[in-house]
């Protein structure tokens, strides 16, 4: 017994010692620059994803706002700090007012997924737990806003360094509907089929899904700030982080005002130039796109037209390079080959271009928390036809008339369909939709979020 008493005491006095020596080391930092310091943690800031435009439409929002703030970003990059600023200019078309601090992390692998072939979801948190570690001892922050959803690492900065806490959350790690998906032993990316097809193995992945919730949800409600970006997720987080006068929906910024001037006015032409924008990544389900755009050819004896699908997205490593390849095979089986146009890594200006000249737009994402890109080809003209659920379902697209803004669908049936719906359409009728849809995404412009972050955040700047 005693020696438990001296134990948990040596703990408590050498957390007390690290918390002061952190707590000393902000108020040194802040005495020596004049600034308090605003970190932002985003282990992969230089991804050019959605994500990564949430993280720097917010540190430019503090940058307006607040001269007194220096912002950090915490981030496992090895690109050069003006590469990066080179990279958010170009394909994001944002640039910062002042410098930033780039905080170098060297244990980002602990949280990729591909060194945790079971268990991935535990053990990528328990990896960012480290991660968030060596972030507080390489700076701590007066304010720590997590802008990419390791909510494992905001207990450390809140009881270690005594930050002010914030958390923007894209997607929930962990939601209502994975475990709806184990429960009902259905095949999806979180749930494979050697698990789903086993009573044994569906159970116990079930009360593991099941702890990790709780944990997830004691781990996030130590934030005194939560912004969220959508009614889906604001759903799920509050179910799993019960902090409901502690949570805001920020809606993505989308630079929407970039695409007004493309006209909404298309060739009268009726072969469809379709375009896909999205992260080569397995969730996005590129697969689908190819065997619904299949299927409406043969449905409505297209083959032989010129209807195009253009596939647009980043490749952030051998892995997404290889995921390409094995999409590029699935359209040669299907004799659609040349038919496909795979684009890679375009620039802002380049996919500006494919949205002038494209007439359709497809997003095929399950449950996508928001879907930045849907709001973008919308507001660029492009009919609108996007998976019938969370963000595009429930904040973006009406899918009925008489102010119908896009298509609904959720199969490769329902995504045929609704193309062969748009090929038969009118140019009156098109034309009628394309203004709806750029008329509605007016609320999720830039300004909109910078005002709705800034609004969220005052009281951690107070």
């Amino acid at each position: 017994m005693a020696f438990l008493i001296l134990t948990f005491f040596v703990i408590f006095l050498t957390f007390i010692i690290l918390q002061k020596y952190l707590m000393l080391r902000r108020y040194f930092w802040k005495k020596k620059h004049g600034f308090i310091s605003v970190g932002f943690f985003h282990p992969y800031c230089n991804d050019g994803g959605g994500g990564e435009r949430v993280l720097w439409s917010a540190i430019l929002a503090v940058q307006k706002k607040y001269s007194i703030a220096q912002c950090v970003v915490y981030t496992g990059d090895a690109a050069p700090s003006e590469e990066i600023l080179e990279k958010v200019y170009r394909n994001l078309n944002i640039e910062l007012l002042r410098p930033i601090k780039f905080v170098r992390l060297k244990c980002r692998f602990l949280v990729e997924s591909k060194y945790y072939p079971y268990f991935t979801l535990l053990m990528q948190s328990l990896g960012s737990v480290v991660l968030g570690i060596e972030a507080a001892f390489k700076h701590a922050p007066h304010i720590y806003i997590d802008t990419m959803g390791y909510s494992w690492t905001l207990p450390i900065f809140k009881y270690l360094v005594a930050s002010k806490i914030g958390a923007y959350v894209h997607y929930p790690t962990i939601s209502t509907d994975m475990l709806t998906t184990v429960l009902e032993r259905r095949i999806s990316v979180n749930n494979k089929e050697f698990i789903s097809s086993s009573s044994i193995f569906s159970f116990i992945k079930l009360i593991y899904y099941r702890i990790f919730a709780f944990l997830y949800g004691l781990m996030g409600r130590q934030a005194q700030i939560i912004m969220v970006n959508s009614s889906w997720t604001k759903d799920h987080i509050l179910k799993l982080w019960k902090k409901p006068n502690h949570t805001f929906v920020v809606y993505p910024p989308c630079d929407v005002s970039q695409f007004q001037n493309i006209p909404l006015l298309r060739d009268n032409n009726k072969e469809l130039r379709i375009l896909s924008i999205a992260q080569f990544r397995p969730e996005k389900d590129h697969e689908l796109q190819i065997k619904s755009f299949h299927q409406f050819l043969i449905r409505s004896k297209c083959i032989d037209s010129s209807d195009t699908l253009v596939l647009i997205g980043s490749c952030r490593h051998a892995e997404d390079f290889a995921r390409v390849e094995k999409l590029k095979v699935l359209s040669s089986k299907l004799g659609i080959a040349e038919k496909i146009e795979f684009k890679i890594n375009l620039s802002f200006q380049e996919i500006m271009q494919e949205m002038e000249k494209a007439d359709v737009a497809l997003h095929t994402m399950w449950n996508e928390h928001f879907g930045i890109g849907v709001v973008e080809c919308m507001s660029a003209g492009l009919i609108m036809i996007a998976h019938n659920s969370g963000g595009p379902k429930l904040d973006i697209i009406r899918n009925q008339s008489p102010d119908q803004t896009g298509f609904l669908a959720d199969s490769v049936e329902t995504y045929a369909s609704a193309l062969e719906t748009v090929k038969d359409m009118s140019s009156e009728q098109l034309l009628q939709i394309r203004k709806n849809a750029r008329q509605s995404v007016s609320r999720f412009s830039v300004p909109k979020f910078e005002n709705s972050f800034l609004d969220a955040v005052k009281t951690l700047f107070s």
